[in-house]
């Protein structure tokens, strides 16, 4: 990458109001923050169009029953919270294995130490390696195979070893 590359790179986050962009190629590693609050850019939404859809469609049709839902879902965050949340570094899409015919990096079940490859996240057609922050075990896994995510948004639960 040249220096007008770079430059380039550095006006595209300032304009976007992405917080942080991490780039790593072989020999070469960039990583550009900011002070913004963060702003989600849309470039990942137009091939996420339907299933935003369907999405959010079904949310809509139980919310005549709103008080039911209620207090699972604040059980559900008691059990979480002993957990800890690996999230995305960056935006994104999310891959479990670094090809189809490969075996995921990890599942449910796996233990994990620190700098474990837990998934891919494509940006920019660059392929990111994403390595535990953390020791544990994967309990669940927040985000489906190949699709968007953004960035800070949780991708795994791990319950600390």
């Amino acid at each position: 990458m040249d220096i007008k590359q770079i430059q380039e790179l550095i006006k595209f986050v300032s304009r976007s109001g992405v917080n942080e962009v991490a780039i790593e190629q072989e020999n070469f590693k960039i990583t550009i923050k900011t002070n913004q609050n963060p702003v989600y850019v849309n470039a990942a939404i137009p091939a996420a169009v339907p299933v935003a859809a369907q999405a959010v469609a079904p949310v809509a049709a139980p919310s005549a029953a709103v008080p039911t839902p209620a207090a699972p879902a604040s059980a559900a965050v008691e059990d979480t919270s002993k957990y800890i949340t690996v999230k995305s570094p960056m935006i994104g899409t999310f891959y479990r294995s670094a090809s189809p015919d490969k075996p995921s990096f990890v599942n449910v079940g796996d233990e994990i130490g620190i700098g474990k490859v837990v998934c891919i996240i494509e940006a920019m057609k660059l392929f990111n390696e994403i390595e535990s922050e953390v020791s544990g075990r994967i309990v669940k896994i927040l985000v489906d195979n190949a699709s968007p995510v953004e960035y800070d948004q949780p991708l795994f639960l791990v319950e600390p070893i």
